[in-house]
């Protein structure tokens, strides 16, 4: 009876604190833009590579289901490795010159460049550089496309994007 009582209570012992040491996953949703099954595997590789122990796009939704350990990865990490690999995020949009080398199957149609891109901020929002031919400024931190602050020296002093 004192064996069967020892290994009940190891066991509840070994059950306790095996439970206690695991880690917490966190799930989310993040809309990605794209079209068809190249599109699907190469988000949901993008996802996985950057930290994401479950990925999941859906075609239909543009929804990319994600877990992962919040203690090891983010959702800005995750979906900036999305957008590294040419596909528009809800908070990121992917680099022209990467969507551009897409398959033309997978090059769709590009949300509003309401978002700041990684190379938009690099040409003018940490510059304070906008580019003429561009048509972008930098207005509280992000470039706003389709501004023509830089062309117009009074709107370029006002905001202060550019360069004198």
């Amino acid at each position: 009876m004192k064996t069967y009582s020892f290994f009940i209570s190891l066991i509840t012992l070994f059950f306790f604190s095996s439970s206690s040491f695991a880690q917490k996953t966190k799930s989310e949703n993040i809309k990605v833009w794209g079209n068809c099954s190249m599109c699907k595997k190469t988000i949901e590789t993008a996802a996985k590579d950057a930290g994401a122990t479950e990925a999941s796009w859906n075609a239909q939704t543009k929804i990319l289901a994600v877990a992962y350990n919040p203690k090891k990865v983010s959702n800005e990490k995750i979906q900036k490795a999305v957008a590294a690999s040419g596909y528009d995020t809800q908070d990121f949009t992917a680099s022209s010159a990467v969507y551009d080398n897409l398959e033309e199957c997978c090059q769709y149609d590009r949300k509003n460049a309401t978002a700041s891109s990684d190379s938009k901020k690099a040409s003018c929002c940490d510059t304070k550089e906008c580019k003429k031919g561009e048509g972008s400024c930098c207005k509280d931190g992000k470039c706003e496309s389709g501004k023509d602050c830089c062309n117009d020296a009074a709107a370029c002093k006002e905001k202060g994007c550019c360069k004198s």
